[in-house]
């Protein structure tokens, strides 16, 4: 087998989860689970959190059927709402809440012949100019659905754009037409990403909706995961599969980028782009093996990369080498490379094995 495996904390999963609800104490919270729940694998995140969650937020109404797979009775967030119209009568089926974001969507449900009345959440669009009505177009949509056979709760919900940038004045300028609609009357209220839930207590809301933060990962540039309590859920881990010598002029690697500036010490790691490693790494990103940093050497392959061993005399053949995790924090990687952890997270490939545990 090949030696590569991405371990999952669930007992890390449960802490920030935790960690999530404590930050806005009273209010509930919809453990976000799309993208196979940021690629740490949603059916077991479920069960992990499975009586401990509120709720659950997903994507797609295929997302929504294996979450239902695990839970049956959970109550769970279509965060986008349905695509077609025939889906009204599946989302139903399965008892799920659905996002209404548009005139399309509203007229498609109002349309709809289902078996039973759906909690429903409009979205207002405050200033991502992603999805959702304006506030003018929401009240308008409110009112059509007031009596309407099709809704049971009516729920009112947006998303922040900059809310990873404390002190971004459209935090203030989104959650001031939120606050504008408060007058009419909802069930339930829900604004607060991950971001949100860790600084920016104004927008708490009655429900939470955690991602980037259950799996361990900062939404702050400038905020490390370890600052604010957030503990590692996943460990990506190799092996050593081949240690060589190489002379001082000699390179390593596709397009033999890298020269060794000195007679060095290369191991060829069992980790690829192919596995979800970004490519973009460059010369001098680190990894960890027997608790010690390392840095690559050349670039990233699709099945393995190479690192540069020489001030590690003890490394030998089959030691593992730690990717990211509890040695190499996500985000560390992630900025190297200019991008995030989520899209890391999220590119972990399906040839990757997940291994479960409990802390």
């Amino acid at each position: 087998m090949r030696p590569l495996v991405a371990t999952v904390d669930l007992a890390a999963l449960r802490h920030n989860y935790q960690l999530a609800k404590q930050c806005a104490p009273g209010r509930k919270a919809f453990a976000v689970v799309k993208a196979n729940a940021y690629g740490h694998g949603a059916p077991a995140a479920v069960e992990c959190l499975r009586g401990l969650a509120d709720g659950f937020a997903v994507a797609s109404l295929e997302e929504a059927e294996q979450v239902r797979s695990v839970d049956a009775s959970a109550k769970l967030l279509l965060l986008e709402g349905c695509f077609e119209p025939n889906e009204y009568a599946a989302a139903a089926a399965l008892g799920l809440d659905v996002a209404i974001e548009g005139e399309a969507q509203l007229d498609a449900l109002l349309a709809a012949d289902i078996a039973r009345p759906l909690n429903l959440w409009l979205k207002l669009d405050s200033g991502m100019h992603r999805l959702g009505f304006s506030a003018d177009a929401l009240r308008r949509a409110h009112a059509r659905l007031q009596g309407a056979h099709q809704v049971a709760e009516l729920n009112l919900m947006s998303h922040f754009a900059c809310a990873d940038e404390r002190g971004n004045p459209l935090n203030e300028a989104q959650l001031e037409q939120f606050s504008g609609l408060l007058d009419l009357a909802f069930d339930s209220r829900s604004f607060a990403n991950s971001a949100a839930v860790l600084t920016l207590s104004a927008a708490h809301m009655d429900w939470l909706r955690p991602g980037i933060m259950l799996y361990g990962a900062s939404p702050f540039a400038e905020l490390s995961a370890e600052t604010l309590g957030l503990k590692p859920v996943m460990a990506l881990t190799a092996s050593i599969i081949a240690i060589r010598d190489v002379e001082a002029g000699e390179s390593v690697g596709y397009g033999a980028g890298w020269v060794a500036q000195r007679a060095s010490r290369i191991a060829t790691v069992s980790c690829g782009y192919a596995d979800g490693y970004p490519r973009t790494a460059p010369p001098g990103t680190c990894v960890s093996i027997l608790g010690q940093r390392a840095p690559l050497a050349g670039r990233v392959s699709m099945d393995m990369l190479a690192v540069d061993i020489t001030d590690l005399p003890p490394a030998a053949l089959g030691d593992a080498v730690e990717l990211w995790g509890n040695e190499i924090p996500i985000d560390e990687l992630a900025q190297a490379c200019g991008t995030i952890g989520y899209e890391l997270l999220t590119k972990v490939t399906q040839r990757v094995p997940r291994r479960y545990i409990n802390g």
